[in-house]
């Protein structure tokens, strides 16, 4: 635990850009988030895995390694990964580009992404590609630090989704509030 932390805090120092934070997220939050995967989720997408708790925490739940893909832009991260997850499959690159590189046969997309601290119009790409991985009854989980979702009502609105609070996690520094967004239902 104590090496992932350094680990981190080394990323977040060298990369702020791409960490976001200064403290990777917990067991707790790591176990909220994968709780809505299992192996009848079929293939799983994370973005942003950082140190992979919240990947351990989704192999932990059955899904396959063969069935897990991640998306991780820091390169120190991504070999950290390769060698912590073998049999999952590790693009170094941004979460945008999943649909160039995935069909849209996904069960769930997995965001560790730090959204609300990102420019508005990022937000809306990384949730729409997220959207165009996702088969039909697919479903985002995505925590916030706070009340917010990741979108405004009108983000939500203008990609046709919708975002429930799933559970608050409060063993997590700061508190998080895990998100389960899915196409809108007319």
């Amino acid at each position: 635990m104590f090496s992932d932390l350094a680990f981190f805090l080394k990323q977040a120092v060298l990369q702020p850009k791409q960490t976001s934070s200064l403290v990777p997220s917990s067991r707790a939050l790591a176990t909220a988030m994968a709780e809505h995967v299992g192996p009848q989720t079929g293939p799983v997408v994370e973005f942003g895995p950082g140190t992979g708790i919240i990947t351990q925490a989704i192999l932990q739940r059955g899904v396959t390694p063969a069935n897990l893909t991640l998306f991780e832009m820091n390169a120190a991260f991504a070999d950290a990964l390769h060698s912590r997850f073998p049999g999952t499959t590790i693009h170094t690159d941004c979460a945008q580009m999943a649909p160039k590189l995935l069909p849209p046969t996904v069960g769930a997309v997995v965001s560790g992404l730090p959204l609300l601290s990102m420019p508005r119009q990022i937000r809306r790409e990384i949730v729409a590609a997220a959207f165009d991985v996702l088969r039909p009854g697919g479903i985002m989980i995505q925590f916030t630090y706070g009340q917010n979702p990741p979108l405004t009502d009108d983000g939500l609105a203008a990609l046709g989704l919708q975002a429930t609070k799933a559970r608050k996690v409060w063993a997590n520094f700061p508190p998080a509030q895990v998100y389960i967004i899915t196409r809108a239902t007319v």
